[in-house]
């Protein structure tokens, strides 16, 4: 199944994509939540209400007249791993960590399919990061490699733009990673059970202006979904809605020489096999 989630008379909506048209999934089965995390919280069964709502007559409305929203437009935890792709620590003149460098990002950065990224007044510094997003279907503690990935609903396509300079402002990474409208993130989610598991094996690029800037595969990540899960669930309670990005490979614009950073006008596109394409323009922040 494909989900997406986009805004009509002022609400937000979960749609269920049918090929390249979205059902209202609430008003073709009013037992699910129009918000997926509140959804998924409810234990509804949405694999059978998704499988009945194709069934029936219900109304479809084009994708590509709809105003997208992100896919989980408030999230329960967000939380990122750094430096999860060798080749990209490499670039950035460390070695392998010995444990994921995790951050977290706030639900009031992320930025809906098909809308502008800021590029803030106060810094000329913005990158792209192409990654992939997991979102928690059920709650899960001390999870094992064996079991990790029971808790994972689907996945997505995210875009973890950085504001490079503020980032290196502390060691800590999370004041360029929380600037407004700066994580894209969509436009569908793809069910786990439609993809490898740990959605292993994709093809994931960064496109800017149309030309590739990174190019991997999410085989080459350090730590994998199921493990990234164990290690989370031996701190911290992952619960239905949360959501996890899973680290970017090689060819960010700060590592180039000279560096490229994104410009108001420019288009970035993160694609991941058998999930999708996520666009975005640039545009500057008005003053």
């Amino acid at each position: 199944m494909k989900f997406t989630t986009f805004h009509k008379n002022g609400q937000d909506r979960l749609g269920l994509m049918d090929g390249d048209q979205v059902i209202d999934l609430n008003q073709a089965q009013p037992q699910v939540n129009a918000d997926l995390r509140l959804a998924l919280k409810s234990g509804v069964d949405l694999a059978a209400a998704a499988k009945n709502a194709l069934a029936s007559s219900a109304e479809r409305l084009p994708m590509a007249s709809l105003q997208l929203s992100p896919i989980l437009p408030e999230p329960g935890k967000i939380i990122c791993l750094g430096l999860n792709y060798f080749d990209h620590a490499k670039e950035g003149g460390r070695d392998k960590p010995e444990y994921p460098w995790f951050f977290l990002r706030s639900a009031s950065s992320l930025l809906a399919p098909n809308a502008e990224a800021m590029l803030p007044k106060v810094s000329e510094r913005l990158d792209y990061e192409a990654e992939l997003a997991v979102v928690i279907g059920k709650t899960v503690k001390h999870a094992t490699l064996e079991n990790a990935l029971d808790c994972v609903f689907g996945y997505s396509c995210f875009n973890d733009i950085s504001v490079r300079d503020y980032q290196k402002k502390t060691p800590q990474w999370t004041i360029g990673k929380n600037f407004d409208q700066t994580g894209g993130f969509g436009p569908v989610l793809v069910t786990a059970d439609e993809l490898p598991a740990g959605a292993t094996g994709l093809k994931i690029q960064a496109r800017l202006n149309g030309q590739v800037m990174q190019d991997a595969n999410t085989r080459d990540m350090i730590w994998g979904v199921a493990e990234t899960i164990k290690l989370l669930t031996e701190c911290m309670t992952l619960e239905p809605g949360d959501l996890i990005i899973m680290g970017t490979p090689a060819g960010v614009g700060q590592a180039r020489t000279p560096p490229v950073w994104m410009k108001s006008g420019d288009s970035v596109e993160i694609e991941i096999e058998h999930i999708g394409v996520l666009r975005n323009k640039v545009q500057s922040e008005i003053a």
